[in-house]
């Protein structure tokens, strides 16, 4: 393979530990993800560690047809620098398995512009909350992981080549119809859970999963519809 996804997660988050398996619509959240980043037609790798507790999520991983990386549990970086090597990468997509309504189409959208502008890295701004991806070319990630000696920045993969004018990041702005901000659909928090459980629910119950990104937020914009406004407060991603 030359490009996929690494979905990178671990049980063991500190403010709501196994989240990831968290039943939600019948399925791990875990599942959510792969199912719906799969949907891009590349190769999906869980990105865990090496702790015990993850073993469940090497067996999940296996399950669901897709590669299972193990390495360690807080430097984040280098389980990414090993993708990279073990698949002989070109380039990826970054992506973290508390985020079950990620948007099906960033991917595609992202990596093409990676690739057309020759970027080092892409996201898109102003979607919802838990809907975004990251592609970032093999090279920066090899580069970061040879560069980074913070723990915050290995911690968090790409803070350093966004930062670091030895990178080319590259912003864009989601596609218009996307531009929820305010729309909180990640899972961080017990109420975040709660949240996306009726939400995806709802939407599965009138739809084929995976639904699409603007169904969701036309239903969780619904003001007829019987959930909180937008979830819970922001706090930033623990999936590691």
């Amino acid at each position: 393979m030359t490009s996929a996804i690494v979905l990178q997660a671990r049980m063991g988050s500190r403010r709501l530990p196994g989240k990831v398996m968290a039943d939600i619509a019948g399925r791990p959240l875990i599942a959510h993800c792969v199912e719906r980043l799969g949907r891009s037609g590349l190769p999906v790798v869980i990105a865990t560690t090496t702790r015990p507790e993850d073993d469940a999520l090497e067996a999940e991983g296996r399950r669901l047809g897709v590669d299972v990386l193990r390495g360690p549990e807080e430097d984040v970086l280098k389980r990414y620098a090993m993708a990279v090597t073990r698949y002989g990468l070109s380039d990826l997509i970054r992506a973290t398995a508390d985020n079950p309504a990620v948007d099906v189409d960033a991917v595609t959208r992202t990596l093409d512009l990676l690739r057309r502008t020759g970027a080092d890295h892409v996201v898109e701004h102003r979607l919802p909350l838990g809907a975004a991806v990251e592609a970032v070319s093999a090279a920066a990630i090899l580069r970061a992981d040879e560069l980074a000696v913070d723990a915050y920045d290995r911690e968090h993969v790409t803070p350093l080549i966004r930062r670091d004018g030895r990178f080319f990041a590259l912003d864009a702005l989601a596609p218009g119809h996307l531009r929820q901000p305010q729309l909180r659909f990640t899972v961080d928090l017990p109420e975040d859970l709660s949240f996306m459980r009726r939400l995806i629910a709802s939407a599965e119950a009138a739809a084929e999963p995976p639904v699409p990104l603007f169904a969701l937020i036309a239903l969780a914009s619904r003001r007829d519809w019987d959930a909180d406004d937008g979830g819970a407060p922001a706090s930033r991603s623990d999936a590691r």
